[in-house]
């Protein structure tokens, strides 16, 4: 190079950095230019206090003498992400501190390439404004990255919209083997190792934010073709020998998908991988092989474009039945309500449509089922008597869908005389990622006079987080539930205990599964107050069928059963 190609360059050098400087003032305590060893050219802000050194004593050091040791791996990993802007926000990494020790901070910085690959780095106390993800409900606690119910969401619509598309991958990580390594590690190693692998897949990934984490040990990334994902395993794998004691760490898998195919849609393509990332959550760790998942995408994506195309086509033409089956007061006998449950005329007769309903769920096509079936339901109550009232459930995925609640309020206020005769069953709570939100939405419907049960109450951990923030009618007892408490010893004492604490937060509770005079006993004796099950008569598209049953309930009941309100 001669002199004034030199001199050119190092003008440069210092224009960038000035420019640098003035745009990061408002924003960064601290700025740091590194050179392509890794060296500091260039310091400022309070650096002190963060290092133990002035800015000017920086001069010359190398990332090993103000990086805290347990973060060289990341800021490495950081520093070598090949993203065409080569830029990176809100990554958090701890600088070696002074009198006060190691100290977080929030990062950010690109790199330039044409000006000798410097680096320029920028530290500060907070996040951006707005950005301090780890209290979105929508995201997952412990890595700050997107939950799966939201990634899902987030992906559909920016593959559908072409924010993201042939350029972009949707890479899929497992970790197998995590469950061993949890247990060699402590609690502050585990959480240091899951801040570590969310900060190091935000940074990677399409906008810096489209990463998520699906479960214990998997992990989903969107990010474009320039990523390295070979570097990136490599890069995990590293993070966790250094957070197993013992060295060892785990291997780590991945998968990538295009995003962007030829002669297939954006929205066919965008439910291919939502599909994908369901498969990829629920899978087995036995079942799991993403080998096979890569290679098998394309044809994956095609037959999922088919099935949404006839599931869709079935939904609009409203190509199914409506089947009811009773629930009823456990003391007299009295039909409360139908829970209304969807049969598809494509199946033959008890056929389950557990299959059909499971990949809408996975597809993300849920949302336009309910709203159909709901529109059906109220078309059908319109057409019979006053007496008879129906259940319309909801996905815990459509609760936060907004296409779904605008659906749901036009047809609802289409139809004001709805609010005496239909309810609505939250099923599948699980999938709920926003809480709150689904309280607001509960909330809308009961106060204009619906009233609203959460079903499968019971069945998971997460049972009683549910019932202290939505605020329900009326929780129905998983049919998993009602079994087991009959079938272990402390059974009775267990749903006891649950319907008394259900009474005194005033909420009416719902057995299922009940299909013998005896469960009908055992749940009277837990003070469950409704009844469902085979024992009162299948599901039936005729709703009038259900008053030849008389006799039959007449003589569980001992007396003759009409109906009544909850309460």
């Amino acid at each position: 190079m001669n002199e004034t190609s030199a001199n050119s360059q190092s003008s440069r050098m210092r224009s960038e950095r000035d420019r640098f400087v003035a745009m990061s003032f408002c924003w960064a305590d601290v700025l740091i230019e590194l050179d392509e060893n890794e060296k500091v050219v260039f310091a400022v802000g309070p650096t002190g206090p963060l290092v133990g050194k002035s800015s000017d004593k920086l001069i010359g050091a190398t990332l090993d003498s103000f990086i805290d040791p347990a973060d060289l791996s990341l800021i490495r990993g950081l520093l070598a992400i090949p993203r065409k802007s080569g830029r990176i926000e809100d990554a958090t990494v701890r600088l070696i501190g002074g009198a006060d020790g190691p100290k977080p901070l929030f990062f950010a910085g690109y790199k330039l390439e044409d000006l000798g690959s410097h680096y320029f780095m920028a530290f500060r106390d907070s996040p951006s404004a707005g950005k301090d993800r780890r209290k979105d409900s929508a995201r997952d606690s412990e890595t700050g990255l997107q939950d799966p119910a939201n990634f899902a969401e987030s992906l559909k619509e920016a593959v559908a919209s072409g924010e993201i598309g042939e350029d972009n991958q949707l890479t899929l990580i497992s970790l197998p083997g995590y469950e061993n390594l949890r247990e060699r590690m402590d609690a502050d190693s585990e959480q240091k190792l899951l801040d570590t692998l969310g900060t190091y897949l935000k940074a990677n990934s399409a906008g810096g934010d489209m990463a998520a984490r699906i479960g214990d040990g998997r992990y989903g990334l969107v990010h474009d073709k320039s990523v390295d994902v070979e570097a990136v395993e490599e890069q995990i794998t590293q993070f966790s020998k250094e957070a197993d004691p013992t060295g060892e760490g785990v291997d780590v898998q991945a998968a990538s998908l295009d995003v962007g195919q030829e002669e297939v849609s954006q929205d066919d393509i965008a439910s291919g991988l939502a599909y994908s990332l369901r498969m990829f959550q629920n899978a087995e760790e036995g079942q799991l092989d993403l080998n096979n998942l890569e290679q098998t995408f394309s044809t994956l994506v095609s037959e999922t474009a088919d099935r949404v195309k006839d599931f869709r086509r079935l939904v609009g033409s409203g190509d199914f039945d409506v089947a009811f089956h009773p629930i009823l007061n456990t003391t007299t006998g009295e039909i409360h309500h139908y829970e209304a449950l969807v049969r598809f005329k494509r199946d033959g007769k008890g056929v389950s449509p557990y299959e059909t309903i499971t990949f809408a769920e996975e597809a993300g096509l849920i949302p336009e089922f309910d709203l159909a079936m709901a529109t059906k339901v109220v078309g059908l109550l319109a057409n019979i008597p006053d007496r008879f009232q129906a259940a319309v459930n909801i996905s815990g995925f459509s609760v936060s869908n907004e296409a779904y609640i605008a659906g749901l309020k036009a047809l609802l206020s289409k139809n004001l005389w709805a609010a005496e005769r239909v309810l609505f069953e939250i099923t599948e709570s699980a999938r709920m990622a926003d809480l709150e939100g689904a309280n607001e939405f509960i909330q809308v419907l009961r106060k204009d006079g619906y009233e609203v049960c959460l079903d499968d109450f019971g069945a998971g951990a997460a049972s009683f987080q549910y019932l202290a923030t939505l605020d329900v009618d009326v929780v129905k007892f998983d049919g998993s539930v009602i079994k087991d408490a009959q079938r272990v010893a402390k059974g009775k004492a267990f749903l006891k205990a649950l319907t008394r604490f259900c009474r005194e937060l005033g909420v009416e509770t719902i057995g299922e599964m009940v299909d013998s005079p005896e469960g009908l006993e055992f749940v009277r004796e837990c003070g469950v107050q409704y009844v469902q099950g085979f024992l009162f008569g299948e599901p039936n598209t005729d709703i009038l069928s259900f008053s030849k049953m008389d006799r039959k309930v007449e003589k569980l009941f001992n007396k003759k059963p009409t109906r009544r309100a909850f309460g």
